[in-house]
């Protein structure tokens, strides 16, 4: 089976030769160069209408190394290349996007009650850092119990070493981890085990290295919005309409030449669009009306703005546009409660947290439009109770929240295993899908740190820039203590953030693993199969002194979920156990001079009425 996905842009294989096609608003003239054993050899382009310049010709084939002179001065690789074998600012190459075989027409996806995501830099997760080595660990995240893999951005960036959020070509993916084929016998291998696969992109902003947009079509960009990254992407204002396109193809081409089971946008609250529909909108109405009416496809959002609108569901019960969004708030409660840090955001969670938590696992976001005292007072998010808990992803640790610490520390580095224990049984057995980030199942104990390669000016400007960041945080007060912070264009910051698999047999690291796979096992017998229509505004909470909780979930057919738990570190009295199958707990413990069943310290247990 192959699959191909036309563009506009970029280049096409037809019969009589290659077609290439560039959108340049800004250029007089571009030349298609081609790269020979002779030298480079330069075409004209023919200019089309509303600024598109276009060329067939039977000088180039698959294989083929190209790219575009501007006005006969710059340089610059095609924008929507299918590889970028040299890095970001070298030729394109030609490719043939049915020369991959697939083997797995008969999948149609997985539903989402299903999910149970594992979060990977393709990088840093195996020593060899590539798409192949990937596939060699796909059975271990089947034995773990994990549904669905998603790979932090993999869209070419500059340099050989990156998170992915630096991404300037965005339809190649990057060299350093495999070719094109390579990504597709990952995602092919990985359907074949039942593992879905998701990719994040990123529609907020390119790079700040090798995008060459600015030069020939500067319409790809608004100065009437900004972003931190300087002047936002141009969805709404002249010319929007071609660049809205190339985001639109950009996701149907990943979901439909690639196969990936759907995508993760990356901070959505970034991208700035005033004109209706939303390019959100837009995006999730042509994905849904296009590879998604034949699998399941599931869109996700990263937002920073608790907007619960895109999460709406349909007269079935599905997802209108967007079937989830990380929830952020139940990340940022969990952590203070494991480690009692409240710098930062962190600190508007450390008043109330259980009530916090509480709401987080029963009505979606914990802020839902109250004051942000971090935010200076500013109101943030909007109501979410209404939502099933299906709608949002949760998590205690992801590439964000470990990498922007100053030395990337897991969770693992910094709680106590008793109190981290206990939060990781509420959130592998709470309704909400849950996410882990590669390595935290075995408590990995090699960090995972911001790291990049950039030219040297850039280099300097970002190690300076991170270190500054952290200037108004205490332990980093001294300059001495900023300049221990790791450069992030240093190989070593890059190597120590890879996972070390040989530590996975030692005892400790081993319990760990124990411990996660028994719990994906519970959820995966237990709590799964009665997660289908689950409805908002139905759980009903009980909070129990300053640190206990009581909730119970209606299920399907009748069922009852019902979770206990004492998060404080004394013997909580008022928490007798419900009536149902007992299916976790803690420690089995009873107070014997007290008929009632008091709740020891840091104790967690779950319950099933059928």
């Amino acid at each position: 089976m192959k699959r191909f996905h036309p563009m506009p842009f970029g280049t096409e294989l037809t019969e009589d030769g290659v077609r290439f096609r560039l959108w340049a608003p800004a250029a007089e003239q571009v030349e298609l160069c081609l790269s020979g054993k002779n030298g480079e050899e330069r075409i004209p382009l023919s200019t089309v209408k509303d600024s598109w310049f276009e060329i067939t010709t039977s000088r180039a084939t698959v294989g083929t190394r190209y790219r575009y002179r501007i006005d006969d001065m710059l340089a610059v690789p095609d924008p929507a290349s299918r590889a970028n074998p040299d890095d970001v600012h070298s030729y394109s190459e030609v490719i043939d996007p049915g020369s991959y075989r697939w083997q797995d027409g008969n999948w149609s996806g997985r539903s989402w009650e299903t999910a149970v995501i594992y979060e990977l830099h393709v990088g840093t997760f195996t020593r060899e850092g590539t798409f192949d080595a990937a596939i060699q660990r796909l059975d271990y995240l089947v034995e773990l119990g994990i549904t669905a893999i998603e790979l932090m951005p993999v869209a070419d960036f500059p340099g050989q070493r990156d998170w992915g959020y630096d991404g300037v070509l965005l339809f190649a993916p990057d060299s350093s981890y495999g070719t094109p084929d390579d990504l597709k016998r990952l995602v092919d291998t990985a359907h074949h085990k039942g593992l879905m696969v998701f990719l994040d992109v990123v529609y907020n902003h390119f790079g700040p290295e090798g995008n060459y947009l600015h030069a020939y079509a500067p319409q790809f960009f608004t100065e009437r919005h900004h972003t931190p990254w300087g002047a936002a992407i141009n969805f709404d204002g002249h010319d929007s309409r071609i660049v809205r396109d190339f985001f639109i193809h950009n996701a149907l081409y990943w979901l439909e030449e690639f196969h990936f089971d759907g995508l993760r946008f990356d901070a959505v609250h970034a991208i700035i669009d005033d004109s209706a529909p939303h390019i959100l909108i837009e995006l999730a109405n042509a994905v849904h009306a296009g590879p998604g009416r034949e699998r399941s496809i599931h869109l996700m959002l990263e937002n920073d703005r608790n907007t619960a609108r895109y999460l709406t569901r349909n007269d079935g019960g599905g997802p209108r546009w967007y079937t989830a969004q990380w929830n952020d708030d139940i990340h940022h409660v969990m952590h203070v409660i494991a480690t009692g840090e409240t710098d930062g955001y962190y600190a508007d969670y450390a008043d109330h947290c259980i009530v916090h938590l509480v709401r987080c696992l029963t009505q979606g976001f914990a802020y839902q439009g109250e004051r942000s005292h971090f935010r200076a007072g500013e109101c943030r998010g909007e109501p979410s109770a209404h939502l099933p808990p299906l709608s949002f992803i949760a998590f205690m640790q992801n590439h964000d929240q470990v990498g922007n610490r100053a030395f990337g520390e897991r969770l693992s580095m910094l709680a106590d295993p008793m109190v981290l224990r206990t939060l990781t049984a509420i959130l592998l057995l709470a309704p909400s899908p849950p996410l882990l980030f590669m390595g935290e199942e075995f408590a990995a104990d090699t960090p995972f740190q911001f790291f990049c390669e950039f030219g040297a000016d850039l280099a300097h400007s970002v190690r300076e820039g991170r270190r500054k960041e952290f200037a108004a945080f205490a332990r980093f007060s001294d300059s001495a203590q900023r300049e221990s912070i790791p450069d992030p264009g240093d190989d070593a910051t890059f190597e120590r953030s890879k996972l070390n698999w040989e530590s996975v047999n030692q005892k400790n690291h081993a319990d760990w693993l124990s411990f996660y796979r028994n719990l994906l096992r519970l959820r995966r017998e237990f709590i799964v199969p009665r997660l289908k229509d689950m409805q908002g505004r139905q759980a009903q909470a009980t909070v129990i002194g300053n640190r206990g909780l009581s909730i119970r979930w209606p299920l399907a057919e009748g069922a009852v979920l019902t979770l206990t738990a004492n998060l404080s570190g004394e013997w909580l009295k008022g928490i007798d156990d419900p009536t149902g199958k007992c299916i976790y707990r803690t420690a089995d413990v009873m107070n014997a001079d007290d008929e009632q069943s008091d709740m020891p310290p840091w104790h967690v247990a779950w319950f099933l009425i059928n």
